[in-house]
């Protein structure tokens, strides 16, 4: 949806679940990993958190607050052996993109024709990065966001 077009309950829908639901989250794991000293958060948002994507501008925004909010916690908690990273997700086959494969098709293809490995991503791909970065394996990343999109924002 445009943002010229957009309503106030546009904004508190996509607000409350793409940030709002992000901040929830936080709040209550980073307290429990306090108390027990340490943890570890993979927060979850878009590729479009980098990039601006015509006719998404509130998405787009939600997600690009959700970056800011991670890169904050993460240097704030760090300190107390917490760490705080981001998988980031590029077109991925999931209900959603399925959805919006069918409704908006032509719109669709060109963003299939803008990735590189020229296919969408499979959820099991995103789910092996989020457990990557929980791993010791990546015990030493902090505040890093890392994209999982077959090269889609490399343009």
């Amino acid at each position: 949806m445009e943002t010229a077009d957009s309503v106030s309950e546009d904004f508190e829908h996509v607000n409350a679940i793409n940030y709002r639901g992000v901040w929830i989250c936080m709040k209550h794991e980073l307290r429990q990993m306090r108390a027990q000293g340490s943890g570890v958060v993979v927060n979850c948002f878009s590729q479009s958190g980098f990039v601006g994507i015509p006719g998404l501008g509130l998405y787009t925004a939600t997600k690009h607050a959700v970056i800011g909010l991670t890169k904050c916690a993460a240097l704030g908690y760090a300190p107390l052996g917490i760490r705080i990273n981001a998988v980031c997700p590029g077109p991925t086959d999931t209900p959603m993109v399925g959805r919006a494969r069918a409704n908006r098709g032509e719109a669709m293809d060109a963003v299939m024709r803008q990735i590189p490995l020229g296919r969408l991503g499979r959820p099991e791909e995103i789910a092996s990065a989020v457990l990557w970065l929980c791993s010791p394996a990546a015990s030493f990343i902090v505040r890093h966001a890392l994209v999982v999109d077959g090269g889609y924002i490399a343009h």
